[in-house]
């Protein structure tokens, strides 16, 4: 009976750490608030990239998440990123354009 418990104990916890690892991911879209109502990621924040600095915490203050930055081309998420950096967030991330991202989520 303990051996039994102990393996759904484990089994349980494997099946909720990927859903504990991602809940710290956290997407940005870094466009301007028109191409962000065209469309965007789900579940994606809009913090338009001249503002990051003074609005990430809006987003999160965890400077250990991993934050996903996106734009059009990855100009913008690339200026957001280095901005995100100089204030200590290790973890910001480039993803690039808009539209090769929403090609990645279709293959």
């Amino acid at each position: 009976m303990l051996r039994r418990l102990n393996y759904l104990f484990i089994t349980g916890l494997l099946l909720i750490m990927p859903s504990l690892t991602l809940a710290n991911d956290i997407w940005i879209d870094v466009r301007t608030a028109d191409e962000f109502n065209s469309g965007h990621l789900e579940g994606a924040a809009h913090v338009p990239y001249e503002e990051i600095a003074a609005r990430i915490s809006e987003v999160t203050t965890d400077k250990d998440a991993t934050i996903h930055l996106y734009c059009r081309s990855g100009n913008r998420s690339g200026i957001a990123q280095q901005t995100l950096q100089a204030m200590g967030f290790k973890n910001a991330v480039n993803e690039g354009g808009y539209e090769a991202l929403l090609q990645k989520q279709i293959k």
